[in-house]
């Protein structure tokens, strides 16, 4: 049994993928991983310096599989563990082996037509005082659909602004690439936003059809702003744009992630209307 066997029973009977997409874009394209091995029970894996991403098969469940796979991982160095959902039996495998929660990954959920009414206008932001003051006018940026002429530069952007961000930043344009390549990757979904001729901040969208019925899911994958233009509002514009996009495309739904912590991104992913619909837990043997 393939690990995408494992994960397409898994996501079956919890309702949650096992495995993130950066994983199987690495497995896709045979990259070799830090730890991995897949039997027709479970199966493992991380790449690079990633957290370990585990699943047992639904039929081989409440065997101790879990727990001895943890306990294997941990003897052989590994400290750290993904557990997409959090679900139950997660929290009690983590706590019984010992790790701590030490990062919280939210799943976001707006309905379209269920925004509320009171969301910002996205170009009428309060600008900011001093510096950012002076450039929190939106007037002269210009928000439009990405050309593959963009990509380095949208890349550049990426980098700033998610500097200390574990996965994001580590964004390249082989990486891009590899994204880029799937079936729902469209330049019209990828929205950059230009001032003076440059770049400062994108927006990439996301419909996935095999997701769901009818238009399928959409999905806020990335909003990236240059830290210079932070407090001028674009990250909102920019946010409105790409959701004014999926509701047009006719989504049922539209996802985002975000960090737990990240309260400035909630407050404002709030007023747009989301609310939490799942998270991802990262759980760590503490020091």
């Amino acid at each position: 049994m393939t690990l995408e066997d494992i994960a397409s029973a898994a996501e079956a009977a919890d309702g949650v993928a096992p495995f993130n997409e950066a994983t199987l874009l690495a497995v896709t394209a045979g990259d070799e991983p830090r730890v991995g091995d897949t039997t027709d029970a479970w199966a493992l894996i991380a790449f690079g310096d990633a957290p370990v991403e585990l699943a047992v098969h639904p039929d081989e469940r409440n065997k101790g599989w879990g727990r001895r796979l943890v306990d294997g991982l941990l003897a052989k160095g590994e400290t750290q563990f993904w557990a997409h959902g959090d679900l139950p039996a997660a929290q009690a495998l983590a706590a019984s082996a010992g790790l701590a929660p030490a990062r919280t990954l939210l799943i976001l959920r707006l309905i379209p037509g269920r925004q509320p009414e009171t969301a910002p206008n996205p170009g009428r932001q309060p600008e900011g005082r001093g510096r950012e003051g002076a450039r929190g006018r939106l007037d002269d940026i210009t928000i439009r659909p990405s050309t593959p002429d963009d990509i380095d530069a949208i890349i550049a952007v990426n980098a700033r602004a998610f500097a200390s961000h574990p996965e994001q930043g580590a964004m390249d344009r082989a990486d891009f690439d590899r994204r880029a390549a799937s079936d729902w990757f469209d330049h019209n979904g990828l929205f950059v936003a230009e001032r003076d001729g440059r770049i400062v901040g994108f927006h990439w969208t996301k419909i996935d059809p095999s997701t769901g019925s009818g238009q399928g899911t959409g999905e806020v994958y990335v909003v990236g702003v240059d830290p210079d233009e932070q407090g001028t509002g674009l990250g909102t514009a920019l946010t409105a744009r790409g959701l004014d996009h999926l509701t047009a495309a006719g989504v049922e739904a539209i996802d985002l992630y975000v960090e737990g912590d990240n309260a400035p991104a909630l407050a404002v992913y709030h007023r747009l209307g989301f609310t939490e619909h799942a998270r991802d837990t990262l759980y760590s043997k503490p020091t």
